[in-house]
């Protein structure tokens, strides 16, 4: 968890972030402590004061982000009754191919600006309904983990705007979508109102206050998706601008200035009005990188990357999915294959075909925009994957596109800080992020490395579909 404090005038003025656990009880499941959320912004409050030398009354609002679509299952009284279920859960495969036969003739792309994938909420619900349904029958309300962090701040409660086309309950004009309720064939909870970006929605409790140091009457803004702020905290504003974020997964978003519906994307409203944001995410980027850590004994990142370095380009083959794959595939039950094994084959060799398939999932995200004759501009890359020049050289050659490199950018919080400040009015302008951040080094393509990446990302393409079968094999028998 992240949160920063922002002066309109001087910039962020302070920062500060702890971690908080993932849990994975099941191969495919990714899970979280709303709870742990909530004591850590109690935690994380106090020190951004103590550290801009300020009060709680300097404090002129709050707003949130957070993963989307996360799923809360909430009492009547808004406490989780279970844990998160992350963006990143790939448990609901059955329940995905059933909503998905008996809702074929409805085309939901139009519908809700993205496929059924196991980004919806509505497959994750029907397994909650079989699997815990003590916990779903006394589900009152489900949230995701930004608007439920503001309703515990004292919002009223609601979903925002994003999280509710992403989940694929609502359709394109926000009203809940009751084909997608009546085909799952379950006691639903009543669905909650949409809030857009900068609206106020509440303010600060007396319990919260006392529980974050925030002050009572606080106003509350309606924040957004964390891509989605982190993207316009980056500074995307204008048509065709392209920001990569190498996080624990990669998202991949460039602004249209009018809908583009693909179905192998999903599609988010910008935060300034009749923008977009067409966009893809893998599910695995960062997450991989950890797991390998674990595997390698804790290896520090940068001595991976050093050994990494004196590794050949494509010696081996990776596929990433390591928790299925999001988009553009929409395929829960792939799993990782590494191809190329060898007696010589060492740690760097290894560790280098990790960045490099990453690459190239996100490589496929900028052919479906081609195709759909959205040209895309300046691409920034931020996030903790940026930090390792190696990997931006591998996904600079890999695109062969120049990337502008984001420096210390601070993350969603930023994005989500400015809204506040729009949303209370001491921010009047939208465009207030352009060049707010420091851009660094600028990494070009190598033109030596070009043609060689761009045959191994043809292959990579190729094992993809020649090891699914096998992938849905073993994920059926170890579910």
């Amino acid at each position: 968890m992240k949160a920063v404090l922002l002066d309109a005038t001087e910039g962020i003025v302070a920062s500060a972030k702890r971690d908080v656990a993932m849990y994975c009880d099941h191969p495919g499941w990714a899970e979280a402590d709303a709870n742990e959320w909530w004591e850590t912004v109690g935690a994380l409050v106090p020190e951004l004061l103590a550290s801009a030398h300020v009060t709680s009354a300097d404090v002129a609002g709050v707003a949130t982000t957070g993963m989307v679509p996360a799923i809360l299952c909430l009492d009547a009284q808004g406490r989780p009754l279970r844990r998160a279920i992350l963006q990143s859960d790939a448990r609901a495969t059955d329940e995905i191919r059933e909503i998905g036969e008996a809702l074929g003739d409805l085309d939901l792309l139009a519908l809700t600006g993205s496929v059924l994938s196991q980004q919806s909420v509505a497959p994750t619900a029907l397994w909650l309904s079989r699997h815990e349904p003590d916990v779903w029958s006394r589900t009152a309300s489900i949230q995701g983990s930004y608007d439920w962090l503001a309703r515990r701040l004292g919002a009223l409660a609601h979903v925002e705007h994003n999280w509710a086309i992403e989940s694929g309950l609502y359709d394109m004009d926000l009203a809940p979508l009751a084909a997608m309720q009546e085909v799952t064939d379950i006691r639903w909870p009543v669905l909650l109102d949409v809030r857009t970006p900068a609206s106020l929605v509440g303010e600060v409790s007396a319990d919260a206050a006392e529980a974050t140091g925030l002050a009572t009457g606080t106003a509350i803004v309606v924040g957004g998706a964390d891509h989605v702020l982190s993207a316009y905290g980056a500074g995307l504003v204008n048509q065709g601008d392209c920001l990569v974020k190498l996080g624990g997964a990669s998202d991949i978003l460039v602004v249209s200035d009018s809908v583009f519906l693909d179905a192998r994307l999903y599609l988010d409203s910008h935060p300034m009005e009749g923008k977009w944001l067409p966009n893809g995410c893998t599910a695995t980027a960062g997450s991989l990188l950890r797991w390998e850590q674990a595997i390698f004994s804790g290896a520090p990142l940068d001595e991976l990357d050093a050994q990494a370095s004196s590794s050949g380009p494509g010696a081996l083959l990776a596929l990433p999915y390591f928790l299925g794959e999001k988009t553009p595939l929409h395929d829960p039950d792939l799993r990782g294959v590494l191809l190329g094994l060898n007696l010589t084959t060492t740690r760097g060799d290894i560790h280098r075909a990790f960045l490099e398939g990453i690459a190239y999932a996100v490589r496929s995200h900028f052919e479906v925009f081609a195709e759909g004759g959205l040209e895309v501009g300046t691409t920034r890359i931020t996030n903790g994957g940026s930090k390792s020049r190696l990997w931006r050289e591998i996904l600079a050659s890999v695109l062969d596109r120049d990337l502008v490199s984001i420096v210390d950018h601070p993350g969603a919080s930023y994005g989500a800080a400015v809204i506040a400040g729009l949303g209370v009015g001491v921010i009047n302008d939208w465009s207030y992020v352009a060049g707010s951040l420091a851009s660094g080094e600028t990494i070009s393509p190598n033109r030596g490395q070009v043609a060689l990446y761009d045959e191994r990302y043809g292959q990579y393409r190729e094992l993809t579909i020649a090891t699914r079968p096998f992938s849905h094999a073993l994920a059926r028998a170890n579910r």
